[in-house]
């Protein structure tokens, strides 16, 4: 089945990175993605590549982070008892767009390997990541689509792998004191390495290069859609669900800040812009009415397909 090869896995990490740079500044057509690396003093360190005041996106973000530290933090051996006493490494590409028009969907991707090890012992080790959509005007055709990239990429390796990350997916991007999805799902798997290490591997290589096949075609035919006042700033209300849910149920922001994270990396996620409001009960019979009625709930995709 063979051993976990950190360094392989790294090495696809740099590369997608720099792809979905690419493939983001094609899109956008005029700004360029900003380098900022940086290093950690407990150990290992990474890239920030952020894209501002862009002719399609406002700001995206595309983090690759590689940390190493001698111990786990309290609240990740409570969870995984058997990773007391080792030593970890950690490595991802994490990306979050905020586009400027409110008709093109926010997104957030990630995919990762966490290995840790124990002199005398065998290594524990894990592959997650995924992708989400978060469209504030949203259209079912566009939705349909992003579900149909998501299982095919998942069909090679069983019948049964979309519908469960599909679920957890729903599951994970739920935001319970608001009882309602951070938008239309996708993909979230964590924990996995009961295929054994190369097909884990080529699974999280599915993912990580399904992203920017999934989301392209939807920026593509919203970018020009006409917008105005009260659709930019019914883009900043449902923006500041993105805060909510990052900073109180996000596993990957409470574990690079538990672990001594680069802040403005971990932070990276936040739109640049974002309003609250409060009390706020869209119009019945809107457009925003119809994102919470359809689509802020777990619903299956592919049968309206």
């Amino acid at each position: 089945m063979g051993l976990p090869n950190a360094d392989e896995v790294k090495a696809f990490l740099l590369q997608l990175q720099a792809d979905i740079c690419a493939g983001l500044e094609k899109l956008d057509g005029k700004a360029s993605f900003v380098s900022d690396s940086w290093q950690r003093a407990e150990g290992g360190g990474g890239t920030s590549k952020v894209l501002t005041q862009g002719a399609v996106f406002e700001q995206a973000g595309v983090n690759f982070s590689h940390v190493t530290g001698a111990a786990m933090p309290a609240s990740a051996t409570a969870h995984r008892p058997e990773l007391a006493g080792r030593s970890f490494e950690a490595m991802g590409v994490s990306l979050v767009i905020h586009p400027n028009n409110p008709y093109v969907p926010t997104t957030h991707a990630n995919v990762r390997f966490f290995i840790a090890r124990k002199e005398g012992a065998d290594p524990v080790w894990w592959f997650g990541g995924g992708f989400d959509l978060t469209p504030y005007y949203p259209f079912e055709e566009d939705v349909i689509e992003w579900h149909r990239h998501a299982k095919a990429l998942c069909e090679p390796f069983g019948e049964e792998v979309y519908p469960k990350y599909k679920k957890w997916c729903d599951d994970y991007f739920f935001l319970p004191h608001r009882n309602e999805t951070r938008g239309v799902g996708g993909l979230f798997f964590d924990d996995l390495n009961e295929w054994g290490f190369e097909r884990c591997f080529d699974f999280m290589q599915a993912v990580g290069k399904g992203f920017l096949t999934a989301y392209a075609p939807i920026v593509k035919r919203r970018k020009h859609t006409e917008f105005g006042e009260r659709e930019r700033d019914f883009q900043l209300y449902r923006r500041g669900r993105y805060v909510e849910f990052n900073l109180v149920y996000d596993r990957g922001t409470l574990f690079g800040l538990q672990t001594g994270g680069r802040t403005e990396s971990i932070l990276m996620s936040m739109p640049p812009l974002v309003r609250w409001q409060y009390a706020y009960t869209p119009e019945s019979g809107s457009a925003e009415a119809e994102l919470y009625e359809h689509y802020l709930k777990p619903r299956d995709w592919l049968a309206l397909g």
